[in-house]
């Protein structure tokens, strides 16, 4: 038995720091960019006396950083204990697990079922752990190599390439030991995608949920009950593992897809936010607690393509940024409040005509699609008349984010980004532009219309700005039909000609 899941990456197109803060909404778009888990048994066969056991085995493989790490399971307090070396782990995983195991045991309650966990857990997890090339910055390669800064030099990099590692730790001195990425991350919400794939995987593996396949015959089976207990597992073991309670919208995103999102409220997770309590118990408790997040659909209209540029300036340290505007919010209330007031109603505008062009693709579809040309009718004039609306609410949000931005003595549309995106903004085609999530010197977005993005594509490539191969793709957590590393092998053998 092999279970694979998979959950996207996100881009937060609106919201930035409001989204902290309830009752603020942010817009965030899934991407093509997904995590892979790959569950299976480590043995098939099982001794007569292994019902006695009181551990069981885990071992967790990421091939793109060449590690393992192997682990004693507890089968009554649903904890790992580490048998291999330290630096082989990940503490995402490691919760997603404990977490996941723990849901089987809290949710499960009939017999035989409770009969089938013990089994497949008896029988050993092993797990396999993969991300797609798009979660990682491979800049510094393609310049080794003497390539262009092009989509097609991304095309290039084999699927799931091998991150390598610096011989140097952080603080600057030398070791043996191999600690540090090499490989920059290019902020699509790494850790979400991946801890929950791996508690989807985990989930489904076990019987706890039921998940679907995209394109799958009789429909998406995934019910919303199942979707949500995902949601509150996957957020509760991501906010342990980074020590803190995050907005959770990056694994909103990779839970649900793109869409409209309101936080939960932190009070759910601070009883359990210390750890040290018993799992099982604290899992039961997570999952039936009345979780007051939102998450409404939303997506871009067609014809709009989402693009993504790594500018190559500088990384950006997100909780710092968080820490600095958070400071000036306390200093500032004032000032904050009136700024935070301009942000959200320029949110909400851009979420409104988005959804009106989204509602008038539906109804006029051949008006839509004919935006090029002089408005002849009512709804072409709609049409016009909410594009441009939409490209001013984009411009309101860039100058309170910079307005912020000043004021916190954080650059969050540095000088260099703005230079860029006024001049993407300038370019026939480009509807929106902006630095994504908490802003930075990381990564830039555009939003194009109709095949406009190739133009943006090569005017980045010629400003030194790395255009990614990352698009929208609205679906949230899915079950997949193979291990990717299967059809990428599959696909290239397909692609072979004999002549």
């Amino acid at each position: 038995m092999e279970v694979v899941a998979s959950a996207p990456g996100k881009v937060l197109i609106a919201g930035g720091y409001l989204v902290l803060e309830r009752p603020n909404a942010g817009l965030v778009l899934s991407t093509t960019a997904r995590f892979y888990a790959v569950v299976r048994p480590l043995r098939d066969s099982l001794p007569a006396d292994a019902w006695a056991w009181a551990w069981t085995d885990v071992k967790v493989t990421s091939p793109q950083l060449s590690r393992e790490a192997t682990y004693k399971l507890s089968l009554t307090k649903s904890t790992l204990q580490l048998t291999s070396a330290r630096e082989s782990t990940n503490p995402f995983v490691e919760q997603a697990i404990q977490f996941s195991v723990a849901a089987a045991k809290a949710t499960i309650i009939d017999k035989e079922r409770k009969d089938v966990v013990d089994k497949l857990l008896l029988q050993g997890l092993n797990i396999t752990i993969l991300g797609c090339n798009d979660f990682y910055s491979y800049r510094k390669q393609i310049e080794a190599r003497g390539l262009p800064l092009t989509p097609e030099a991304l095309l290039s990099l084999p699927p799931f390439s091998s991150i390598t590692f610096n011989s140097e730790v952080a603080n600057g001195t030398m070791t043996g030991e191999k600690c540090k990425p090499e490989v920059a991350k290019t902020g699509l919400g790494s850790s979400a995608a991946m801890t929950t794939s791996v508690v989807a995987a985990l989930l489904h593996y076990l019987g706890v949920v039921s998940l679907s396949c995209p394109g799958q015959s009789s429909g998406d089976n995934t019910t919303t009950r199942e979707l949500d207990l995902v949601h509150s597992i996957a957020q509760s073991a991501h906010c342990i593992a980074q020590g803190k309670i995050g907005s959770g919208f990056d694994v909103s995103a990779a839970v649900y897809g793109s869409q409209r999102y309101v936080r939960f409220s932190p009070e759910i997770l601070s009883s359990q936010a210390t750890g040290g309590t018993f799992l099982p118990d604290v899992v039961s408790d997570i999952v039936t607690q009345r979780w007051d997040h939102e998450n409404k659909q939303f997506s871009l209209p067609p014809l709009m393509t989402l693009l993504l540029g790594e500018p190559g300036t500088g990384g950006s340290s997100t909780p710092s940024m968080v820490g600095s505007v958070k400071r000036w919010q306390k200093s500032d209330s004032e000032k904050c409040k009136d700024t935070w007031s301009k942000l959200a109603f320029a949110n909400s505008a851009l979420e409104n005509q988005l959804r009106i062009l989204k509602g008038l693709s539906e109804n006029h579809r051949e008006a839509y699609e004919s935006w090029t040309e002089v408005a002849t009718n009512q709804h072409q004039e709609l049409i016009i008349k909410s594009l441009l609306a939409a490209r001013d609410a984009c411009l309101e949000i860039r100058l309170h984010m910079r307005e912020m931005g000043i004021a916190a003595g954080v650059p969050i549309e540095p000088d260099s980004q703005t230079r860029l995106l006024d001049a993407t903004m300038n370019m026939e085609g480009v509807l929106l532009a902006g630095v994504p999530g908490a802003g930075g010197f990381d990564a830039v977005f555009s939003v194009t219309l109709g095949d406009a993005s190739n133009a943006v594509a090569n005017a980045w490539s010629s400003a030194g700005v790395l255009p990614l191969l990352v698009r929208e793709d609205c679906r949230g957590v899915s079950l997949e039909d193979a291990d990717p590393r299967t059809r990428e092998v599959s696909a290239a053998v397909s692609s072979i000609q004999i002549n």
